[in-house]
């Protein structure tokens, strides 16, 4: 079998959970090299567990800008390069308006949207000609929602990053484009201290509004972010990939 990202090496924020765990999987399986970002060991080494192939991990968090930009210098020291950048971390919690605090506000933008953007920038020298850079969105980039304003907005400036960024990388072979979800079962709902019933409610409402009728799989993801990844999508620049159940495309 022909591996389509044999000889890459691919470094995945957020990618001891979810839809960053299930694209390290994917990645490794097609014959990269894979390096894990995640916020403590223990996360890690259990991600890693669950990882076949050449695979490490790191520890640092995205919104802490010293321990980020130690992550790359750990990668340039044992890689040298990035062929793929995937910033999968990120966070939801709600934001009524009229209860949200400024801690909130700096916690979500700071993952969301300040962890974004320093991943790239400091990722750039290590880019190779070729490169491919994922940023993980959302399809909320495109919607309002009640109590999830901050959220929906972190979204809709990652989507922005993808577009405003490209001009910089392109003369560089470095393209960027955008991965943006639909209702996928993760634990980030679950890391956000929602109670089971209430989760539970949610993703069954869901199921009954998207014209695929179930919230989607992290895998189903990882073969979107395997498809931005390689070279299949190599005339792709700044482009929105909405894999949302219908969600956006359709109301049912």
């Amino acid at each position: 079998m022909v591996q389509k990202l044999a000889n890459k090496v691919a470094f995945i924020t957020g990618g001891n959970s979810g839809i960053g765990l299930a694209s390290a999987r994917q990645f490794a399986e097609q014959g990269a090299t894979v390096v894990i970002l995640a916020r403590s060991q223990d996360k890690a080494d259990k991600a890693l567990q669950g990882i076949n192939g050449d695979t490490t991990a790191v520890v640092g968090d995205v919104s802490d800008l010293k321990s980020l930009k130690s992550a790359f210098d750990a990668i340039r020291e044992a890689h040298g390069r990035i062929d793929i950048l995937m910033t999968s971390a990120g966070i939801v919690p709600a934001s009524v308006l009229g209860e949200t605090d400024e801690s909130i506000f700096d916690d979500i933008f700071g993952v969301n949207v300040k962890g974004t953007f320093f991943a790239v920038q400091y990722a750039m020298p290590l880019l190779s000609k070729g490169a491919s850079v994922i940023l993980v969105c959302s399809c909320v980039h495109e919607m309002g929602s009640q109590g999830y304003a901050l959220y929906n907005a972190t979204k809709a400036a990652v989507r922005s990053l993808a577009r405003s960024l490209t001009p910089d990388l392109a003369p560089m072979g470095v393209r960027v484009n955008v991965l943006s979800p639909g209702p996928i079962h993760t634990p980030v709902l679950e890391n956000s201290g929602l109670s089971t019933e209430y989760i539970e409610a949610v993703r069954e409402t869901f199921s009954q509004r998207l014209a695929a009728g179930r919230v989607g799989r992290p895998e189903e993801m990882a073969k979107v972010a395997l498809f931005l990844a390689s070279d299949d999508s190599s005339y792709m620049y700044g482009s929105d990939v909405q894999a949302d159940g219908g969600m956006n495309q359709v109301r049912w």
